[in-house]
């Protein structure tokens, strides 16, 4: 059994240059968004104390305010969805705005470069940025239908566009993933994880394809540092980190280790209650362990979420078998 690997990811903001505004991050489970950045000087430094203004643009009038700290970083959290305009600016050194679009539980990643003149994304940039919206989206829809051949071609031709395309890679290692082409998939998620070192799910897919290889080791360390950084980023609740947790309950389980196996999957559950799957590998572990009654209540569980899901043939048969 394989560990969960998400799906494509889905390009969320359609305005990303390099040190201008990035993409989105994995989603997590919250009623509003964020939005987060970096803003630095023309040299690449950081620039502290740089006024981030964040102002509503759907007809209701909303503006919030934040100043980066001394690494240049700034955050803004419960952002209601919808279409904003961010603008950095800092006396002396610069000002830049760029639109950006927040969506309920994401991540908007705006970045800046300030320097004096600096404004905004040009109309060359503007051009970068809709062709690589073209070619993700495009790639996105191969992936989905099965072509992962068409996929990987254009998410390979969009990160050669925009080469700090974290999401491109990630794309091209599901891709390869899906074609059991595990060391051209090993090295894009790698390569989205060297762009984007929190990337959750780029963690998880390296513990889908190192499982898939058995080197159950390795796997568990990616999916150890994934639940690690959903716990960190506040997103244990979120998909990354629900899959992280059960991707370290099915590691266990393959390399025979029940009771580390039981323990993932509570935790699973934990983070979110209607994870079915790890009901149903909570069920697994507690037969193994001899705890036929708990596994009813699991089995039972998993049928009310998921009545037609991919284990519930076997789950009615194992029912009927534990009751007789």
């Amino acid at each position: 059994m394989l560990p969960v690997l998400s799906g494509p990811r889905v390009l969320l903001v359609a305005c990303a240059v390099f040190v201008a505004v990035a993409m989105t991050s994995p989603a997590t489970a919250q009623s509003t968004g964020m939005v987060k950045g970096k803003v630095f000087d023309g040299k690449g430094q950081p620039i502290e104390a740089a006024k981030v203004t964040i102002e509503f643009q759907d007809g209701v009038s909303r503006v919030y305010t934040v100043k980066s700290n001394k690494k240049g970083e700034y955050t803004q959290i419960g952002l209601p969805p919808g279409n904003y305009k961010v603008t950095a600016e800092k006396e002396k050194v610069g000002a830049q705005s760029y639109p950006c679009r927040v969506r309920l539980g994401d991540t908007a990643e705006v970045n800046f470069q300030l320097a004096p003149g600096s404004s905004g994304p040009t109309k060359e940039d503007a051009a970068k940025v809709a062709a690589i919206k073209k070619l993700f989206d495009e790639g996105v829809a191969a992936s989905r239908s099965g072509d992962n051949d068409t996929a990987l071609a254009k998410f390979t031709e969009a990160a050669n566009v925009m080469p700090t395309c974290y999401d491109c890679y990630y794309n091209i290692g599901y891709a390869y993933a899906q074609k059991k082409e595990y060391d051209k998939s090993e090295e894009a998620f790698k390569k989205s994880i060297e762009l984007k070192a929190d990337y959750i799910e780029a963690y998880n897919g390296l513990a889908t394809i190192y499982n898939a290889q058995k080197k159950f080791d390795d796997a568990q360390a990616a999916s150890q540092k994934a639940a690690a950084l959903a716990t960190a980023s506040g997103s244990a609740a979120g998909g990354g980190g629900v899959d992280a947790l059960y991707n370290q309950g099915v590691i266990a389980w393959n390399a025979g280790k029940a009771e580390d196996a039981k323990k993932a999957f509570e935790e699973a559950l934990k983070a979110d209650p209607k994870h079915a799957n790890s009901h149903y590998q909570l069920a697994m572990c507690l037969i193994n362990l001899g705890k036929l009654p708990e596994a009813v209540t699991e089995f039972e569980l998993y049928m009310q979420l998921a009545p037609d899901g991919q284990y519930a043939a076997q789950v009615k048969a194992m029912l009927l078998q534990i009751k007789k």
